[in-house]
This record gives C-alpha cells, structure tokens and sequence, in this order.
C-alpha cells in the first residue's frame, strides 16, 4: 500500500477474523465488488445485493475474508491483483 501511496483509514488486524456473516457489513454502500486470486479477476453488481457467489468469492479456504480488502469509493477490493491495482490507484 505504501508503494502506492495509499491513504490508509482503517487497518483490521489479521488476529480478527472476519468470516461470511461480515461480508454484508463490508459491501453494505458499494455497488461493486471486485475479487481476485491471483490472476483469476472476478466482478460482481452488488446494486441487487449481495450474491452467495460475490460472498464466496470474499472468502479464503478457510472460510475467513480474503486479505487484503479495501474499499475504494463504491467499489469493494478483495485479495490482490498488481493489475486491479494499478486500475484503481494510479
């Protein structure tokens, strides 16, 4: 984040973890959720609401949030992608 100058808000620490019920709070005021793992880019419309498959996407194997998540304006980043990045924040 830094390497991007990104200002950054809020920090979650990791001991916290976030699981599917925390999801709906996250996305709450977005109209769009963005997924990545690794190469594999995933966009969802959250204006109907929030879809089990957007939820799953969020998720880890472990059934926690994906690291990192951001929200960037009305559009919720979950996971990384350099690419995605680059998008958003330059």
């Amino acid at each position: 984040m830094e390497a991007r100058s990104i200002d950054i808000k809020e920090t979650v620490l990791a001991s916290k973890k976030l699981s599917a019920a925390d999801c709906p709070g996250i996305t709450e005021a977005a109209s769009t959720l963005v997924a990545m793992k690794g190469k594999k880019v995933e966009s969802f419309d959250l204006k109907k609401g929030l879809s089990d498959e957007a939820k799953a996407a969020m998720l880890g194997p472990t059934g926690n949030l994906r690291a990192p998540t951001l929200k960037v304006g009305k559009t919720v980043l979950v996971g990384f992608n350099d690419a995605v990045f680059a998008e958003h924040f330059n």
